[in-house]
């Protein structure tokens, strides 16, 4: 029996807990939980939304989909929701066929959406109008003044909303716990907020029991943002500041109460508040100017130094702020670097200490920012554009890498994903291209921003952030002694400072990404205003928005409900919406303990010669390598392969890897290609050869998946079955070209490095088991000082002999090779 006076509810997790002898808790993913049992009580039970509103219905005797008459009319008013405006809406129903043929419940727009805004639907839009006035006189000599809309929902109707959404049943968590790899707990692992420390410390000042509903506030500017022409141009900018705070104020004015006072709800009655924003946002929230740091007091000309400056603080700011409100001159104001924003919206809110709350910015601080605009600036200042582009033009392809095959200099639209992109090749890139100390900075950027990226921080990695912080400082004045910069006094790179701070007050960098935020924004923002008639839009766009989350919401509740127990059968669809051709088998939902591979059913070339093999293929030892395999594996066979024997190619192979929980929660999908070169053929045009590289098991591997142990790298050259004369052999084969074991890392990019291996002048060659190749890999040419005007994307594994092994190719591949 549960002593507590309120009912136990403990955080919710998708494995199975065991309890350990010494009161740790652990899950079958390995990991030790130090768990409170003075957090998350229920006070007693509750009906979510979706319970009462399955109640209702059985009670009124109306079907799931009502208002609509079936299944088949819902999953229509879906669709035109989803997909089409107004106007492509009342076209599609007036069509003779629809009219005719459908036997629609609604028959124009208008009646259509009268059926739609019968759906529930979540919080109310509310609409307040807020005055400014301005300092600029109107022809009559009167102050101009400036109505302003503030549309907005109540927030913590929307938390109600959010958190009692059986959806997220699984994946609640309700009270702070701290999670260790080891049974010792002398190894921290931090991921979703309530495994970090600002939690637990402000679970310690709440009564016994409470729970905390984390939220997170995001903003962003969009163009359709008020002027203020009642200001003067100079002081626009600042009244600009101050009118973002007092609706700011207004619109989380109900979390003061309930942060307070708490709320009784299905999950949850407390509050604490990160702060998702872009660097300008998060200056803007602090009441700082663009040039300081809006977490800590640091000096603006000393943002370039590696210094642990003291946080701001809250009480301190707001005492600074009313003392120069009243005409007081307090010389900490323009010492922070303070803006005359007097009543900062976050003033009243209660366990919230704004400067803490912001969160890393890994989009616009890391990828844009310290890479894009600082590192390959400074790299092309070194170099030269023309040889950036050049090294850019030579890489070898690989599955789902972007080919730069003009360069960057070409580029004009710049997005994160196109950042992500040059990270993964630009250390190879570089390496004899740049001083040594020069390749030290660039590698120490790119350790620091795929650790970052981390979706599970460890002791281990939280340190290595640190120490490629640490290097880049020690090694960053190489920029300043070859005139690239004069100073280091860049907001952006400060920043990188707080990250660790960040991650283990508040999880991982991941959770808090600018990049969902601003998705949302086109979502929210962009999308609703291009479906209004762009007058008087704002109402028009409120209306879209709770639409379609009308739609969103039934949407979920059909799917709780067809996973109901007591659901009808018959009311759903028994088939599944998923592709029974796909290429890949249905993965399990539990982690898989090997990786699969996968071929195509039907072979994409059968009846292939030998000959074809060896030309095309470039597979010249194809025969002497078979022999090898067949004398080892089928030693009882007694028939020599010969250029008279046919055999079946595949294209490629799809490897289905488990995830790398600190990468992704989802199998991932590695394509292995090995086609060969297809000639234009009319109008068609043709496609060069791909013959990808791979991680080969030589061994037998002990150790856990995602290492480099026990792996050595080879070229895919071939995939195929033997032929029926040889016997029954169900295991699919490749014909692969060995590369030699691993070299000792490059000092200077810390880079492995390989060459082609050669067994008396010929190529290392061998036949393997297909399932013995563990997953792609990536090799960068050795280019030294200037590209060979030989190499090419296309013929870069072939003309080169030297390469460096491509660690940053993805954040699993970083993994097994930097973190143990």
């Amino acid at each position: 029996m549960d002593d507590n006076p309120a009912l136990s509810k403990t955080r919710r997790v998708t494995v199975e807990e065991v309890e350990d002898e010494d009161g740790m808790s652990f899950t079958n993913n390995g990991r030790y939980f130090e768990p409170r049992t003075d957090a998350g009580w229920a006070l007693h039970e509750g009906e979510t939304s979706f319970e009462k509103y399955r109640t209702y219905q059985e009670e009124e005797g109306e079907d799931p989909w009502s208002p609509f008459e079936d299944k088949e009319e819902w999953d229509l008013a879906h669709w035109l929701v989803k997909n089409l405006g107004q106007t492509r809406t009342e076209e599609f129903l007036k069509l003779p066929i629809t009219q005719n043929r459908s036997k629609l419940s609604f028959h124009n727009n208008r009646s259509f959406l009268q059926r739609v805004d019968k759906l529930p639907r979540g919080p109310g839009w509310t609409c307040k109008k807020v005055t400014v006035h301005g300092n600029c006189e109107d022809d009559k000599g009167e102050m101009l003044q400036e109505d302003v809309e503030l549309w907005s929902r109540d927030p913590v109707e929307c938390v109600k909303e959010l958190i009692g959404n059986p959806a997220f049943k699984e994946h609640m968590a309700y009270s702070p716990a701290k999670a260790y790899a080891d049974r010792a707990g002398q190894h921290r692992v931090i991921d979703e907020m309530w495994t970090a420390d600002w939690w637990g410390e402000k679970q310690n000042a709440l009564p016994e029991g409470a729970t905390i509903a984390p939220i997170i506030l995001s903003s962003d500017k969009t163009s359709l943002s008020h002027k203020l022409d009642c200001f003067t141009p100079d002081a626009r900018s600042l009244a600009g500041y101050r009118l973002f705070h007092h609706c700011m104020a207004l619109l989380l004015q109900p979390l003061i109460g309930a942060g307070n006072d708490g709320v009784e709800m299905v999950c949850a009655d407390s509050w604490v508040h990160p702060y998702v924003a872009d660097f300008p946002e998060q200056c803007l929230v602090s009441c700082c100017k663009e040039n300081r740091c809006p977490k800590c007091l640091v000096a603006a000309n000393d943002q370039g130094d590696a210094l642990n400056s003291a946080m701001r603080d809250p009480e301190s700011t707001k005492e600074i702020l009313h003392k120069r409100k009243i005409g007081q001159h307090p010389p900490e104001f323009e010492a922070n670097g303070l803006r005359a924003v007097y009543k900062p919206f976050w003033a009243d809110l209660p366990h919230a200490d704004i400067f803490l709350a912001f969160t890393p910015d890994l989009l616009h601080q890391l990828h844009k920012g310290v890479f894009k605009d600082h590192l390959v600036k400074w790299c092309i200042d070194i170099i030269g554009e023309d040889e950036i582009d050049a090294r850019f033009k030579v890489i070898p392809n690989y599955p789902g890498l972007r080919h730069f095959k003009k360069g960057i200099s070409s580029v004009k639209q710049w997005t994160g994903c196109e950042h992500k992109e040059m990270q993964r090749v630009f250390v190879g890139l570089l390496s004899g291209a740049v001083p040594s100390r020069v390749l030290v900075v660039a590698r120490s950027i790119l350790d620091f921003s795929y650790h970052a990226q981390l979706h599970i921080q460890m002791t281990e990695s939280l340190e290595a952030l640190q120490t490629a912080l640490t290097v880049f400082h020690a090694n960053k004045d190489i920029l300043k002694e070859l005139a690239v910069r004069e100073h280091f006094n860049i907001p952006k790179l400060h920043q990188l400072s707080h990250y660790v701070q960040s991650i283990t007050l508040l999880g991982a960098a991941d959770g808090f990404n600018t990049e969902l935020p601003e998705r949302l924004h086109i979502d929210f923002a962009k999308d609703s205003y291009r479906a209004s008639n762009k007058r008087d839009y704002e109402e028009q766009m409120a209306l879209w928005l709770q639409r379609q989350e009308a739609v969103f919401i039934r949407s979920a509740y059909l799917d709780w409900l067809s996973h109901q127990p007591h659901s009808n059968p018959h009311d759903f669809d028994a088939d599944s919406d998923t592709d029974s051709e796909s290429e890949t088998p249905n993965l399990p939902a539990a982690e898989p303990l090997q990786a699969s591979h996968v071929l195509a059913k039907v072979p994409a070339h059968p009846h292939q010669s030998v000959q074809t093999i060896i030309t095309a293929h470039g597979a010249t030892e194809f025969l002497p390598a078979l022999r090898s395999f067949l004398l080892k594996n089928l030693p009882h066979n007694t028939i020599v392969p010969g250029l008279q024997d046919r055999f079946d190619l595949y294209r490629q192979v799809v490897i289905v890897m488990p995830p790398d929980l600190r990468v992704s929660d989802v199998p991932k999908r590695r394509r292995i290609r090995a086609t060969p070169e297809k000639l234009p053929s009319g109008q068609k045009p043709g496609t060069p050869a791909q013959f990808d590289m791979a991680l080969i098991a030589d061994r037998p591997r002990s150790s856990h998946l995602h290492t480099l142990e026990g792996v050595r790298v080879a070229q895919v050259r071939a995939i195929f079955t033997l032929p029926h004369q040889f016997g029954t052999y169900s295991r699919a084969l490749a014909y692969v070209e060995w590369f030699t074991p691993f070299k000792p890392p490059d000092p200077s990019s810390r880079m492995r490095q390989v060459s082609r291996s050669t067994r008396q002048l010929r190529r290392n060659a061998a036949v393997i088991h297909v399932d013995e190749i563990v997953r792609p890999c990536h090799l960068i040419p050795r280019m030294g000082q200037s590209v060979d005007l030989r190499l090419r994307s296309g013929n870069a594994y072939e003309v080169a002999n030297d390469f460096y092994f491509n660690e940053f190719i993805d954040g699993e591949m970083l993994c097994a090779c930097v973190i143990k």
